[in-house]
Order: structure tokens, then C-alpha cells, then sequence
């Protein structure tokens, strides 16, 4: 990043400086002298959340990664709500995403890297006119084909203004409380909803574990991922980015995948784009090897155990070596492989199978990885282990 600062875009300072003074002083003080009604709240909450669930289910999953489709109804309720977020239009927002995941934490072409720091990549990057966030719609040609987001940035700044002022207000005089309609459905629940968007580039990554890949800044964490509707699993997420679910595993928090999930139950969603688990299984297990190798170069570590490691990674990499040789089968069989039940029973046999041995060997490697650090924590070198 340039040592000299551009200047300061003062639309963005002043609203994020006022919305935020609204917010987190104004609706408390609000609250203390008159109080919200229960329709203030309810109407806080049911925007709140779908603020939420539009830029992560439609923003990013569904239009900046094309992770599933979606029918024209949630299409447009996503553009809408979308819009009611304040996050710019679908366009410009997947515009620069697509950027971040292809220049990840270059300070010099991430809108906004962590390597900046964490203001930068809070909200710090939209308060100066840095070169980075210029949006790129070289790299969004497939959404300008598409109606429902080009209509969208065409009428962008009418509905913000209808989406947040004017529903809001019409709410606030159909219920008798439109100062308290206009604080809590407005400016705290658009506060809330921009925090919590902004922790995925700034918290995401900085804090948590990064299982599937160490290549990038992100990582994943159950915490942040109560904070921004599942994108805290976002280590996996850059690792598959075309995957519509961050938390993979059925019991990991991420209310965007469930709410996909709803809405393909509803036929509202389909096509949902899931990554094959032997692809997991081979992400962990490689970033594993990588970090027991590299903890072995600056150990002194007993040859036997050492063999034991490279026994384990020849193993990795014929398994490896026979799933790449099931999937051309797989491809070379065609039609053939999902019309015929006996093959189609064998294909499936063998991935699972595959997937199999990586579940036992990740178990080996924990051992491996629990004596290795339990000498290095004592000072000695690892004990010998049998092959």
C-alpha cells in the first residue's frame, strides 16, 4: 500500500459517521425516554435478517460465485433486499469480490487485505479513494447479461432510498411509531448489517484455524461465523469458492447454506454446487503434510519417525494417484456410468472407499502430529515409530 493516503471519500465518512451515531447512541437514548413498539422490533429483526441472507446467499454465493440458481422470486426478493443493505448494486459488489479472490492479500490489488490491517479491511478501504476499489466489470461480463442485476444497478440509488427511508417510514406511520420504525428497522438494523458483513474481510480473515489451505489470510472460526451468517467458515470457502455451503459439515452455524437449502426444498433454488468430499479429504490431509514437513526441516526429528511421515505421503499420493484414475473412468463411461446401476454402484464404491482412506489416514497423522509436537514442547527428539 502507498505510504501516501488519497483523500478521504467524505459521502461515505459522513454517512458511515451519522448512521453509526444513530445507531449506537441515539437508539439507546430512544429507547430509554419512549421505548419501541413490538413492531419496531419484529420489523428490525425480519430486515435485519434479510439483509443478511441477500448478501450472502445473492451477492456472494449465488452472483459473485454462481455457487447455485435461483428462481426468478428469490431472484428479485435478493435483489431488492439486497439493495436495502447498502452495499452498492450486485454488480459492483461481485465486481470487486471476484478481485479479492483473485489477488487475496496483495496490498496492491485486494480492495481490501488484511495485510493493510484490520481498519483497512473492516471498512477503512471505502473512506479513501484507494486505487484498489475501483470496480473492474471486465470481470463480471456474465452478470450484465442478467436482468435482474442490471436492473437492479440501473435503479440502485432509488431503492436504497425507497427500501430504506420510505418503507421504513410508510411501516412507522401504519403502526403509530415512525420514530421508533425509523431507528430500529433503519439505522440500527442497517449498522448491524454492515458490521457484520465487513467482519468477513476483516475478522475472517485474521482469526480462527485454516484446515483446508495456509496459502491465504482466511480462515475459518465458529465465532465469527455466528456474526456474519455463516461466512466464518471462510478458510473453506476460499479453498472452494464455488461451493454454496461454507460450514460443510451438517452441524457447523451457517444459516445461508440452511436458507438455500429451504428454498430448494421450495423450488426456489437449484443446481447447488457441492464440492466431492475426497476433494476435502485431500485438502486437509495436503495441508497437514505441509505443515508436519516443515515443522521436520527446522526439528530434529528421529529418522524412523521421518520414514514414518514419508510412508504416510507415498500412501497420500497413491490414493490420490487411484482417485484421479476412478474420476477418468468415471468421465471416459459417460451416460453409461449414471444409466448402468451395476457401474454406477461400482463408481460410487470406489470414491467411497477412496474418501475412506483419507478419514483413516488423517487419523495417523494426528498421531504422528500430536508426538511430534509433544517432544517439540519438551525439547526432545521424537521417539522412533513403527511403520
Amino acid at each position: 500500500m502507498p505510504s501516501s493516503k488519497p483523500p478521504i471519500v467524505w459521502s461515505n465518512a459522513i454517512f458511515f459517521a451519522l448512521i453509526n451515531v444513530a445507531a449506537f447512541i441515539l437508539v439507546p437514548l430512544w429507547g430509554m425516554m419512549q421505548g419501541y413498539s413490538g413492531w419496531a422490533w419484529f420489523f428490525f429483526v425480519l430486515f435485519w435478517v434479510l439483509n443478511g441472507m441477500s448478501i450472502t446467499v445473492g451477492y456472494h454465493r449465488l452472483w459473485a460465485h454462481h455457487s447455485f440458481k435461483a428462481r426468478a422470486p428469490l431472484r428479485w426478493i435478493l435483489a431488492l433486499f439486497g439493495a436495502m443493505a447498502l452495499q452498492n448494486s450486485i454488480l459492483h459488489w461481485a465486481a470487486r469480490h471476484r478481485v479479492h479472490h483473485r489477488y487475496v492479500d496483495d496490498v496492491t490489488r485486494d480492495p481490501h487485505s488484511i495485510k493493510a490491517g484490520f481498519w483497512h479491511a473492516h471498512m477503512g478501504w471505502m473512506l479513501r479513494k484507494w486505487p484498489t476499489t475501483e470496480a473492474d466489470f471486465s470481470r463480471v461480463k456474465d452478470l450484465q447479461k442478467d436482468p435482474v442485476v442490471m436492473w437492479q444497478h440501473r435503479h440502485y440509488w432509488s431503492l436504497v432510498w425507497i427500501m430504506n427511508l420510505g418503507v421504513p417510514l410508510a411501516l412507522g406511520l401504519l403502526f403509530g411509531d415512525v420514530v421508533g420504525m425509523l431507528l430500529l428497522a433503519g439505522a440500527l438494523r442497517l449498522a448491524l448489517s454492515h458490521h457484520f458483513t465487513f467482519f468477513i474481510n476483516s475478522l475472517a480473515h485474521l482469526w480462527g484455524r485454516r484446515p483446508y489451505s495456509d496459502e491465504n489470510t482466511a480462515v475459518d472460526n465458529p465465532a465469527v461465523a455466528l456474526l456474519t451468517w455463516g461466512e466464518g467458515y471462510h478458510n473453506y470457502h476460499h479453498a472452494f469458492q464455488a461451493d454454496y455451503r461454507n460450514g460443510v459439515a451438517w452441524w457447523q452455524y451457517d444459516p445461508s447454506k440452511w436458507f438455500i437449502n429451504i428454498c430448494a426444498w421450495c423450488g426456489l433454488a437449484y443446481d447447488r454446487h457441492k464440492t466431492p468430499a475426497f476433494k476435502i479429504h485431500r485438502a486437509r490431509l495436503a495441508t497437514q503434510f505441509r505443515r508436519l514437513q516443515h515443522l521436520a526441516e527446522s526439528t530434529k526429528v528421529h529418522e524412523t519417525w521421518r520414514g514414518a511421515l514419508e510412508r504416510e505421503y507415498q500412501r497420500f499420493r497413491e490414493t490420490v494417484n487411484h482417485w484421479q484414475e476412478v474420476q477418468a473412468k468415471k468421465v471416459q463411461t459417460g451416460r453409461a456410468a449414471m444409466s448402468d446401476r451395476w457401474l454406477k454402484t461400482e463408481l460410487r464404491t470406489s470414491f467411497k472407499e477412496l474418501e475412506y482412506r483419507l478419514k483413516m489416514q488423517r487419523r495417523r497423522l494426528q498421531v504422528l502430529a500430536g508426538e511430534l509436537n509433544q517432544r517439540v514442547r519438551s525439547g526432545l527428539s521424537p521417539p522412533p515409530v513403527s511403520g
